[in-house]
Protein backbone atom coordinates (compact mmCIF):
# COMPACT_ATOMS: atom_id res chain seq x y z
CA UNK A 1 0.00 0.00 0.00
CA UNK A 2 1.12 3.55 -0.73
CA UNK A 3 0.95 6.31 1.87
CA UNK A 4 -0.69 9.61 0.79
CA UNK A 5 1.50 12.69 1.18
CA UNK A 6 -0.89 15.55 0.35
CA UNK A 7 -3.81 17.35 2.00
CA UNK A 8 -7.52 17.25 1.07
CA UNK A 9 -7.60 21.06 0.75
CA UNK A 10 -4.81 20.97 -1.80
CA UNK A 11 -6.69 18.32 -3.78
CA UNK A 12 -9.94 20.31 -3.63
CA UNK A 13 -8.27 23.47 -4.96
CA UNK A 14 -6.59 21.61 -7.84
CA UNK A 15 -9.78 19.85 -8.91
CA UNK A 16 -11.98 22.92 -8.53
CA UNK A 17 -9.78 24.60 -11.14
CA UNK A 18 -10.21 21.56 -13.38
CA UNK A 19 -13.97 21.41 -12.74
CA UNK A 20 -14.32 25.02 -13.89
CA UNK A 21 -12.11 24.78 -16.98
CA UNK A 22 -12.21 21.16 -18.29
CA UNK A 23 -14.35 21.34 -21.42
CA UNK A 24 -14.48 18.72 -24.15
CA UNK A 25 -15.61 15.42 -22.63
CA UNK A 26 -13.78 12.50 -20.97
CA UNK A 27 -10.79 12.27 -23.31
CA UNK A 28 -10.12 16.00 -23.00
CA UNK A 29 -10.54 15.77 -19.21
CA UNK A 30 -7.81 13.13 -19.05
CA UNK A 31 -5.52 15.47 -20.97
CA UNK A 32 -6.30 18.32 -18.54
CA UNK A 33 -5.56 16.01 -15.58
CA UNK A 34 -2.22 15.00 -17.05
CA UNK A 35 -1.17 18.59 -17.78
CA UNK A 36 -2.12 19.87 -14.33
CA UNK A 37 -1.37 16.96 -11.99
CA UNK A 38 1.33 14.91 -13.73
CA UNK A 39 3.31 17.48 -15.73
CA UNK A 40 2.92 20.59 -13.56
CA UNK A 41 2.34 19.34 -10.01
CA UNK A 42 4.14 15.96 -10.38
CA UNK A 43 1.71 14.07 -8.16
CA UNK A 44 2.64 10.83 -9.94
CA UNK A 45 4.66 9.59 -12.92
CA UNK A 46 3.47 9.39 -16.52
CA UNK A 47 3.69 5.60 -16.39
CA UNK A 48 1.55 5.41 -13.24
CA UNK A 49 -0.96 7.82 -14.76
CA UNK A 50 -1.20 5.72 -17.93
CA UNK A 51 -1.82 2.61 -15.81
CA UNK A 52 -4.57 4.41 -13.90
CA UNK A 53 -6.29 5.62 -17.09
CA UNK A 54 -6.15 2.11 -18.53
CA UNK A 55 -7.79 0.69 -15.40
CA UNK A 56 -10.63 3.21 -15.42
CA UNK A 57 -11.31 2.60 -19.10
CA UNK A 58 -11.48 -1.12 -18.31
CA UNK A 59 -14.17 -0.66 -15.63
CA UNK A 60 -17.80 0.43 -15.82
CA UNK A 61 -18.43 4.01 -14.73
CA UNK A 62 -17.40 7.58 -15.62
CA UNK A 63 -13.76 7.14 -16.64
CA UNK A 64 -12.53 10.71 -16.13
CA UNK A 65 -14.29 11.05 -12.75
CA UNK A 66 -12.87 7.69 -11.67
CA UNK A 67 -9.37 8.84 -12.62
CA UNK A 68 -9.90 12.05 -10.63
CA UNK A 69 -11.23 10.09 -7.64
CA UNK A 70 -8.17 7.80 -7.71
CA UNK A 71 -5.77 10.74 -8.07
CA UNK A 72 -7.30 12.34 -4.99
CA UNK A 73 -7.04 8.99 -3.19
CA UNK A 74 -3.36 8.62 -4.07
CA UNK A 75 -2.61 12.18 -3.00
CA UNK A 76 -4.57 12.56 0.25
CA UNK A 77 -6.37 9.32 1.10
CA UNK A 78 -10.14 8.86 1.19
CA UNK A 79 -10.79 12.49 2.15
CA UNK A 80 -8.70 13.50 -0.84
CA UNK A 81 -10.78 11.22 -3.09
CA UNK A 82 -13.99 12.85 -1.86
CA UNK A 83 -12.47 16.31 -2.27
CA UNK A 84 -11.48 15.53 -5.87
CA UNK A 85 -14.96 14.25 -6.68
CA UNK A 86 -16.77 17.19 -5.09
CA UNK A 87 -14.57 19.87 -6.64
CA UNK A 88 -14.62 18.38 -10.14
CA UNK A 89 -18.35 17.61 -10.10
CA UNK A 90 -20.06 20.50 -8.29
CA UNK A 91 -19.56 23.30 -10.86
CA UNK A 92 -21.31 21.47 -13.71
CA UNK A 93 -23.89 19.89 -11.39
CA UNK A 94 -24.91 23.29 -10.04
CA UNK A 95 -25.13 24.81 -13.52
CA UNK A 96 -27.34 21.97 -14.76
CA UNK A 97 -29.50 22.16 -11.64
CA UNK A 98 -30.01 25.87 -12.27
CA UNK A 99 -30.91 25.12 -15.91
CA UNK A 100 -33.43 22.52 -14.74
CA UNK A 101 -35.06 25.04 -12.44
CA UNK A 102 -35.23 27.71 -15.15
CA UNK A 103 -35.97 25.70 -18.30
CA UNK A 104 -39.70 25.48 -17.56
CA UNK A 105 -39.90 29.30 -17.52
CA UNK A 106 -38.46 29.65 -21.03
CA UNK A 107 -41.21 30.65 -23.44
CA UNK A 108 -41.80 32.45 -26.73
CA UNK A 109 -40.72 31.33 -30.23
CA UNK A 110 -37.04 32.19 -29.70
CA UNK A 111 -36.82 30.50 -26.29
CA UNK A 112 -38.61 27.31 -27.30
CA UNK A 113 -36.62 27.28 -30.53
CA UNK A 114 -33.36 27.49 -28.59
CA UNK A 115 -34.46 24.50 -26.49
CA UNK A 116 -35.25 22.64 -29.72
CA UNK A 117 -31.72 23.51 -30.89
CA UNK A 118 -30.32 21.83 -27.78
CA UNK A 119 -32.17 18.65 -28.75
CA UNK A 120 -30.87 18.86 -32.31
CA UNK A 121 -27.23 19.33 -31.29
CA UNK A 122 -27.47 16.13 -29.23
CA UNK A 123 -27.96 14.22 -32.52
CA UNK A 124 -24.72 15.64 -33.94
CA UNK A 125 -22.73 15.05 -30.74
CA UNK A 126 -23.81 11.42 -30.38
CA UNK A 127 -23.23 10.79 -34.09
CA UNK A 128 -19.65 12.04 -33.60
CA UNK A 129 -19.26 9.78 -30.55
CA UNK A 130 -20.55 6.73 -32.43
CA UNK A 131 -18.15 7.42 -35.31
CA UNK A 132 -15.14 7.82 -33.03
CA UNK A 133 -15.97 4.80 -30.87
CA UNK A 134 -16.62 2.61 -33.91
CA UNK A 135 -13.20 3.45 -35.32
CA UNK A 136 -11.38 2.55 -32.09
CA UNK A 137 -13.55 -0.22 -30.62
CA UNK A 138 -14.85 -1.96 -33.77
CA UNK A 139 -11.81 -1.93 -36.09
CA UNK A 140 -12.46 -5.39 -37.58
CA UNK A 141 -15.35 -7.43 -38.94
CA UNK A 142 -15.97 -9.59 -35.82
CA UNK A 143 -16.28 -6.61 -33.49
CA UNK A 144 -18.36 -4.66 -36.01
CA UNK A 145 -20.65 -7.69 -36.11
CA UNK A 146 -20.92 -7.65 -32.29
CA UNK A 147 -22.00 -4.00 -32.48
CA UNK A 148 -24.63 -4.81 -35.11
CA UNK A 149 -25.85 -7.77 -33.05
CA UNK A 150 -26.29 -5.44 -30.06
CA UNK A 151 -28.65 -3.29 -32.15
CA UNK A 152 -30.62 -6.42 -33.10
CA UNK A 153 -30.90 -7.38 -29.42
CA UNK A 154 -32.21 -3.91 -28.55
CA UNK A 155 -34.72 -4.07 -31.41
CA UNK A 156 -36.07 -7.28 -29.87
CA UNK A 157 -35.77 -6.40 -26.17
CA UNK A 158 -36.00 -2.72 -25.25
CA UNK A 159 -35.03 -0.99 -22.03
CA UNK A 160 -32.40 -1.91 -19.41
CA UNK A 161 -32.94 -5.65 -19.88
CA UNK A 162 -32.00 -5.41 -23.56
CA UNK A 163 -28.88 -3.40 -22.75
CA UNK A 164 -27.72 -5.86 -20.09
CA UNK A 165 -28.30 -8.72 -22.53
CA UNK A 166 -26.41 -6.93 -25.32
CA UNK A 167 -23.38 -6.20 -23.11
CA UNK A 168 -23.33 -9.75 -21.67
CA UNK A 169 -23.57 -11.33 -25.12
CA UNK A 170 -20.85 -8.98 -26.38
CA UNK A 171 -18.55 -10.04 -23.54
CA UNK A 172 -19.20 -13.72 -24.28
CA UNK A 173 -18.51 -13.15 -27.98
CA UNK A 174 -15.27 -11.38 -27.05
CA UNK A 175 -14.23 -14.38 -24.96
CA UNK A 176 -14.98 -16.69 -27.87
CA UNK A 177 -12.89 -14.56 -30.23
CA UNK A 178 -9.99 -14.48 -27.76
CA UNK A 179 -8.33 -11.42 -29.29
CA UNK A 180 -7.21 -9.85 -25.99
CA UNK A 181 -3.62 -9.82 -24.81
CA UNK A 182 -2.35 -9.49 -21.27
CA UNK A 183 -0.10 -6.55 -20.50
CA UNK A 184 3.08 -6.47 -18.45
CA UNK A 185 4.91 -3.75 -16.62
CA UNK A 186 4.90 -2.47 -13.06
CA UNK A 187 1.82 -0.95 -11.45
CA UNK A 188 1.79 2.04 -9.12
CA UNK A 189 1.14 1.08 -5.48
CA UNK A 190 -2.29 2.16 -4.24
CA UNK A 191 -3.54 3.10 -0.76
CA UNK A 192 -6.30 0.45 -0.78
CA UNK A 193 -5.92 -2.91 0.93
CA UNK A 194 -7.32 -6.09 -0.59
CA UNK A 195 -9.76 -6.32 2.32
CA UNK A 196 -11.07 -2.81 1.65
CA UNK A 197 -11.29 -3.57 -2.06
CA UNK A 198 -13.24 -6.76 -1.41
CA UNK A 199 -15.63 -4.85 0.85
CA UNK A 200 -16.23 -2.23 -1.87
CA UNK A 201 -17.00 -4.92 -4.43
CA UNK A 202 -19.36 -6.64 -1.98
CA UNK A 203 -21.25 -3.39 -1.46
CA UNK A 204 -21.39 -2.83 -5.24
CA UNK A 205 -22.94 -6.26 -5.85
CA UNK A 206 -25.24 -6.09 -2.81
CA UNK A 207 -26.72 -2.76 -3.89
CA UNK A 208 -27.21 -4.02 -7.43
CA UNK A 209 -29.21 -6.96 -6.04
CA UNK A 210 -31.10 -5.25 -3.20
CA UNK A 211 -32.05 -1.87 -4.70
CA UNK A 212 -34.59 -3.32 -7.19
CA UNK A 213 -36.33 -4.99 -4.24
CA UNK A 214 -36.53 -1.65 -2.42
CA UNK A 215 -37.69 0.33 -5.46
CA UNK A 216 -41.32 -0.39 -4.68
CA UNK A 217 -41.10 1.27 -1.25
CA UNK A 218 -41.18 4.82 -2.63
CA UNK A 219 -40.11 7.11 -5.44
CA UNK A 220 -36.82 8.08 -3.75
CA UNK A 221 -35.73 4.45 -3.65
CA UNK A 222 -36.91 3.87 -7.22
CA UNK A 223 -34.98 6.92 -8.44
CA UNK A 224 -31.77 5.86 -6.71
CA UNK A 225 -32.16 2.31 -8.02
CA UNK A 226 -32.57 3.49 -11.62
CA UNK A 227 -29.53 5.76 -11.55
CA UNK A 228 -27.40 3.20 -9.70
CA UNK A 229 -28.23 0.54 -12.30
CA UNK A 230 -27.35 2.91 -15.14
CA UNK A 231 -24.03 3.81 -13.48
CA UNK A 232 -23.20 0.13 -13.00
CA UNK A 233 -23.68 -0.66 -16.70
CA UNK A 234 -21.85 2.25 -18.34
CA UNK A 235 -18.83 0.87 -20.15
CA UNK A 236 -16.97 3.61 -21.99
CA UNK A 237 -18.39 6.49 -19.93
CA UNK A 238 -19.44 9.80 -21.41
CA UNK A 239 -22.11 9.60 -24.09
CA UNK A 240 -22.77 5.90 -23.45
CA UNK A 241 -24.81 6.90 -20.40
CA UNK A 242 -27.43 8.47 -22.69
CA UNK A 243 -29.32 5.30 -23.74
CA UNK A 244 -29.10 3.86 -20.23
CA UNK A 245 -30.59 6.95 -18.60
CA UNK A 246 -33.20 7.29 -21.33
CA UNK A 247 -34.38 3.77 -20.59
CA UNK A 248 -34.47 4.42 -16.85
CA UNK A 249 -36.19 7.82 -16.67
CA UNK A 250 -37.99 8.49 -19.97
CA UNK A 251 -39.63 5.11 -20.51
CA UNK A 252 -41.28 5.13 -17.03
CA UNK A 253 -42.55 8.66 -17.73
CA UNK A 254 -40.50 10.42 -15.02
CA UNK A 255 -38.90 12.81 -17.56
CA UNK A 256 -40.40 13.85 -20.90
CA UNK A 257 -38.38 13.10 -24.06
CA UNK A 258 -38.14 16.81 -24.88
CA UNK A 259 -36.85 17.73 -21.42
CA UNK A 260 -34.38 14.83 -21.54
CA UNK A 261 -32.83 15.87 -24.85
CA UNK A 262 -32.76 19.59 -23.99
CA UNK A 263 -30.85 18.84 -20.80
CA UNK A 264 -28.45 16.53 -22.62
CA UNK A 265 -27.72 19.26 -25.16
CA UNK A 266 -27.15 21.82 -22.40
CA UNK A 267 -24.73 19.43 -20.67
CA UNK A 268 -22.41 19.65 -23.70
CA UNK A 269 -21.83 23.39 -23.17
CA UNK A 270 -20.38 23.24 -19.68
CA UNK A 271 -17.11 21.99 -18.15
CA UNK A 272 -16.79 18.92 -15.98
CA UNK A 273 -18.12 15.36 -16.26
CA UNK A 274 -21.10 14.56 -18.47
CA UNK A 275 -22.50 12.36 -15.69
CA UNK A 276 -23.67 15.53 -13.93
CA UNK A 277 -26.51 15.39 -16.45
CA UNK A 278 -28.02 13.24 -13.70
CA UNK A 279 -28.45 16.33 -11.51
CA UNK A 280 -30.64 17.87 -14.20
CA UNK A 281 -32.67 14.69 -14.63
CA UNK A 282 -33.21 14.26 -10.89
CA UNK A 283 -34.32 17.88 -10.60
CA UNK A 284 -36.91 17.72 -13.42
CA UNK A 285 -38.20 14.21 -12.71
CA UNK A 286 -41.64 13.51 -11.40
CA UNK A 287 -43.22 12.51 -9.11
CA UNK A 288 -41.35 13.89 -6.10
CA UNK A 289 -38.65 13.83 -4.89
CA UNK A 290 -37.34 16.22 -7.51
CA UNK A 291 -35.69 19.63 -7.31
CA UNK A 292 -32.60 19.68 -5.08
CA UNK A 293 -33.44 16.36 -3.39
CA UNK A 294 -33.96 14.60 -6.71
CA UNK A 295 -30.71 16.05 -8.06
CA UNK A 296 -28.71 14.76 -5.07
CA UNK A 297 -30.29 11.29 -5.25
CA UNK A 298 -29.61 11.02 -8.99
CA UNK A 299 -26.01 12.26 -8.68
CA UNK A 300 -25.21 9.84 -5.87
CA UNK A 301 -26.88 6.93 -7.64
CA UNK A 302 -25.08 7.42 -10.94
CA UNK A 303 -21.56 8.03 -9.58
CA UNK A 304 -21.50 5.57 -6.65
CA UNK A 305 -21.20 2.24 -8.54
CA UNK A 306 -18.24 3.43 -10.58
CA UNK A 307 -16.36 4.49 -7.45
CA UNK A 308 -17.17 1.24 -5.61
CA UNK A 309 -15.97 -0.94 -8.47
CA UNK A 310 -12.84 1.23 -8.85
CA UNK A 311 -11.98 0.82 -5.16
CA UNK A 312 -12.52 -2.90 -5.52
CA UNK A 313 -10.37 -3.21 -8.64
CA UNK A 314 -7.38 -1.09 -7.58
CA UNK A 315 -5.75 -3.84 -5.46
CA UNK A 316 -6.37 -6.39 -8.25
CA UNK A 317 -5.29 -4.24 -11.20
CA UNK A 318 -2.01 -6.06 -11.80
CA UNK A 319 -3.83 -9.38 -12.10
CA UNK A 320 -6.55 -7.93 -14.33
CA UNK A 321 -4.19 -6.24 -16.78
CA UNK A 322 -2.18 -9.45 -17.24
CA UNK A 323 -5.30 -11.58 -17.90
CA UNK A 324 -5.85 -12.06 -21.63
CA UNK A 325 -9.36 -13.49 -21.13
CA UNK A 326 -10.46 -10.40 -19.21
CA UNK A 327 -9.11 -8.21 -22.01
CA UNK A 328 -10.99 -10.30 -24.60
CA UNK A 329 -14.28 -10.00 -22.71
CA UNK A 330 -13.78 -6.24 -22.42
CA UNK A 331 -13.21 -5.93 -26.18
CA UNK A 332 -16.50 -7.70 -26.86
CA UNK A 333 -18.41 -5.65 -24.27
CA UNK A 334 -17.02 -2.40 -25.70
CA UNK A 335 -18.09 -3.39 -29.21
CA UNK A 336 -21.60 -4.04 -27.90
CA UNK A 337 -21.58 -0.60 -26.27
CA UNK A 338 -20.95 0.97 -29.69
CA UNK A 339 -24.08 -0.77 -30.95
CA UNK A 340 -26.10 0.44 -27.95
CA UNK A 341 -25.04 4.03 -28.57
CA UNK A 342 -25.76 3.65 -32.28
CA UNK A 343 -29.28 2.47 -31.47
CA UNK A 344 -29.76 5.51 -29.22
CA UNK A 345 -28.69 7.75 -32.09
CA UNK A 346 -31.81 6.61 -33.93
CA UNK A 347 -34.20 6.40 -30.96
CA UNK A 348 -34.70 8.51 -28.95
CA UNK A 349 -32.38 11.10 -30.51
CA UNK A 350 -33.19 11.30 -34.23
CA UNK A 351 -36.84 10.34 -33.91
CA UNK A 352 -37.46 12.94 -31.16
CA UNK A 353 -35.27 15.85 -32.27
CA UNK A 354 -35.54 15.89 -36.06
CA UNK A 355 -38.98 17.01 -37.18
CA UNK A 356 -38.23 18.15 -40.72
CA UNK A 357 -35.58 19.14 -43.25
CA UNK A 358 -34.67 22.37 -41.42
CA UNK A 359 -33.94 20.42 -38.23
CA UNK A 360 -31.89 17.89 -40.18
CA UNK A 361 -29.92 20.68 -41.86
CA UNK A 362 -29.06 22.23 -38.48
CA UNK A 363 -27.98 18.84 -37.13
CA UNK A 364 -25.79 18.30 -40.19
CA UNK A 365 -24.16 21.72 -39.77
CA UNK A 366 -23.39 20.88 -36.14
CA UNK A 367 -21.96 17.48 -37.12
CA UNK A 368 -19.65 19.01 -39.73
CA UNK A 369 -18.50 21.65 -37.23
CA UNK A 370 -17.60 18.91 -34.74
CA UNK A 371 -16.02 16.36 -37.07
CA UNK A 372 -14.52 18.37 -39.94
CA UNK A 373 -13.78 21.73 -38.29
CA UNK A 374 -12.96 20.33 -34.82
CA UNK A 375 -15.07 23.04 -33.19
CA UNK A 376 -15.32 22.71 -29.37
CA UNK A 377 -18.64 21.13 -28.32
CA UNK A 378 -19.64 24.12 -26.18
CA UNK A 379 -19.34 26.41 -29.21
CA UNK A 380 -21.39 24.02 -31.35
CA UNK A 381 -24.08 24.02 -28.65
CA UNK A 382 -24.26 27.81 -28.90
CA UNK A 383 -24.57 27.56 -32.69
CA UNK A 384 -27.40 25.03 -32.32
CA UNK A 385 -29.25 27.15 -29.76
CA UNK A 386 -28.98 30.21 -32.00
CA UNK A 387 -30.05 28.19 -35.02
CA UNK A 388 -32.99 26.74 -33.13
CA UNK A 389 -34.06 30.22 -32.00
CA UNK A 390 -33.89 31.45 -35.60
CA UNK A 391 -36.01 28.52 -36.78
CA UNK A 392 -38.51 29.21 -34.01
CA UNK A 393 -38.83 32.86 -34.98
CA UNK A 394 -39.14 31.95 -38.66
CA UNK A 395 -41.90 29.48 -37.88
CA UNK A 396 -43.80 32.06 -35.85
CA UNK A 397 -43.53 34.75 -38.53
Amino acid sequence: MAHPTGRPGEVFAAFLKLGLTSFGGPIAHLGHFRDELVTRRRWLSDEAYADLVALCQFLPGPASSQVGFALGLFRAGWLGALAAFAAFTLPSALILFAFAMGAARISGPAGTGALAGLKIVAVAIVAQAVLGMARSLCPDAPRASIAAAAVVVLAAVSGPAGMVAAIALGALAGLALGRGAGKGGDVHAVPVSRRAGAAALAVFVALLAVLPLLAGTGQAAALFDSFYRAGALVFGGGHVVLPLLQAEVVQPGWVTPDAFLAGYGAAQAIPGPLFTFSAYLGAVSGPAPNGAAGALIALAGLFLPGFLVLAGALPLWDRLRRNARAQSALQGANAAVVGILGAALYAPLFTSAIGGMADFALALVCFVLLVAWKTPPWAVVLVAAAGGAALGLAGAA
